[in-house]
């Protein structure tokens, strides 16, 4: 019987926090893991990534970083994720390195939406290549500085005047979401 995960996903290295209370069912492979998180964290998905659940490293195979990994797409969560408070660990743009936490928050056995759904969150999600963590804490000094030598080019040419770094709009990425149901 399939199984309803609450997940709750929390990047690294920022702070105030950005994180993402979602739900999945337990039947789904890593990859579309991955593929709900890039909605749900509101990545772009232009870039490698890499699960690793107690030393075992999941993701897309590619000779030119892990001989080690086991391919996303045949990996169920189910076989690997059995219990609540199960900790495991999402890299994100090998380049970047935004490293996020994931934490099984709870199992349900049914729930009255249909998954994935995002039930919860706080803060908007960097720009795809900014520089990881210390690139956008750079971008966001520059935006709160409209004298800066950088802020034409980098806010008002690259990342746009009206970003909001405190904004979540829930909405907006569950009818994105539709595209994984």
């Amino acid at each position: 019987m399939t199984k309803i995960l609450q997940l709750k996903i929390k990047l690294n290295g920022i702070k105030p926090y950005i994180w993402r209370r979602f739900l999945v069912e337990d039947k789904i492979s890593f990859h579309k893991l991955h593929e709900i998180i890039q909605i749900v964290i509101s990545w772009e998905n232009y870039n490698l990534y890499e699960f690793n659940v107690n030393g075992l490293e999941v993701g897309m195979p590619d000779e030119d970083y892990s001989e080690d990994i086991q391919d996303s797409k045949t990996i169920k969560f189910s076989e690997v994720l059995k219990k609540e408070k199960q900790k495991f660990h999402y890299l994100y743009d090998f380049g970047d390195s935004w490293e996020h936490i994931i934490v099984v928050e709870k199992i349900l056995e049914k729930y009255p939406q249909k998954c994935p759904v995002c039930i919860a969150g706080e803060r908007t999600c960097p720009p795809e290549d900014c520089g990881g963590d210390w690139g956008y804490e750079e971008l966001l000094k520059i935006r709160k500085n409209k004298n800066h030598p950088e802020y034409k080019e980098k806010i008002v040419g690259w990342l746009g005047k009206d970003f909001d770094p405190e904004h979540f709009d829930i909405n907006k990425v569950n009818k994105s979401l539709v595209i994984c149901k």
